[in-house]
């Protein structure tokens, strides 16, 4: 499965999540702390303005993709994330 970000110049991260996801504030703090010391780009997408995320994710929010890769779901490692962008 592949990311609706792809691969090429653009983040290297992308995370899927919704407004008042408690888990998706966890997982872009974790993601933001990551990529900011690893010089890495990223970016935020709320599933809520697209009803076709909406209906792909619903419930398995926050999403987490690297390089176009589906990474993590509910919780992102930090571990796992560094050494996946590390690569």
């Amino acid at each position: 499965m592949s990311s609706p970000a792809g691969t090429g110049a653009g983040p290297r991260v992308l995370v899927h999540t919704r407004p008042g996801c408690h888990l998706c504030e966890v997982a872009v703090e974790v993601v933001a702390r990551v990529c900011d010391d690893l010089g890495e780009s990223w970016v935020e997408v709320d599933i809520s303005t697209d009803p076709e995320l909406e209906d792909s994710y619903g419930e398995e929010i926050p999403v987490t993709w690297v390089d176009g890769r589906r990474h993590d779901f509910f919780r992102v490692d930090e571990a796992r994330l560094r050494a996946a962008l590390a690569r």
